[in-house]
């Protein structure tokens, strides 16, 4: 089933120059990338993005954390996107991640893990909503996908 999802390269991935390498494994996954935006995060935007962790204890160091620098905000569509990206993720804490993922790769602590990716079809659409609007949304066919899907 083609679905998309919302991709999210977080302060530390832009710092330690690994867009490129991140954006690439996702195309070569066979994704197709359909909006990018780089920008810095204003507080209010960061909070309503990381809205269902407001009240918990690590929510002001996370918000702090996500505003520090640029990130860049990605909309990613594929069969299955939003179980693919997942899956190239790896674990939340890179400790207990795969090789072969981006945070086994990457990574050495949760606080600075690189990527944030939807965890279901409905947080991707809200999550696609908060940072993008039906403009900056591209629809277009790819030259590759009769050679990525039967």
């Amino acid at each position: 089933m083609i679905e998309r999802t919302f991709v999210l390269l977080k302060p530390d991935a832009v710092q330690r120059g690994l867009m490129g390498e991140i954006v690439g494994r996702l195309e070569s996954k066979g994704l197709k990338p359909v909006a990018m935006k780089f920008m810095r995060l204003p507080k209010e935007l960061a909070e309503r993005h990381y809205g269902e962790h407001k009240g918990k204890i690590f929510f002001p160091g996370l918000i702090e954390y996500i505003t520090s620098g640029p990130v860049l905000c990605m909309v990613w569509e594929g069969e299955n996107a939003v179980a693919s990206v997942r899956a190239m993720m790896g674990k939340t804490n890179p400790q207990d991640a795969l090789p072969g993922t981006i945070r086994g790769d990457l990574c050495q602590q949760t606080g600075r893990n690189a990527i944030h990716g939807s965890d279901s079809v409905e947080s991707a659409r809200r999550e696609i909503g908060v940072f993008f609007n039906d403009y900056e949304i591209q629809e277009w066919k790819r030259s590759v996908d009769p050679w990525l899907f039967e």
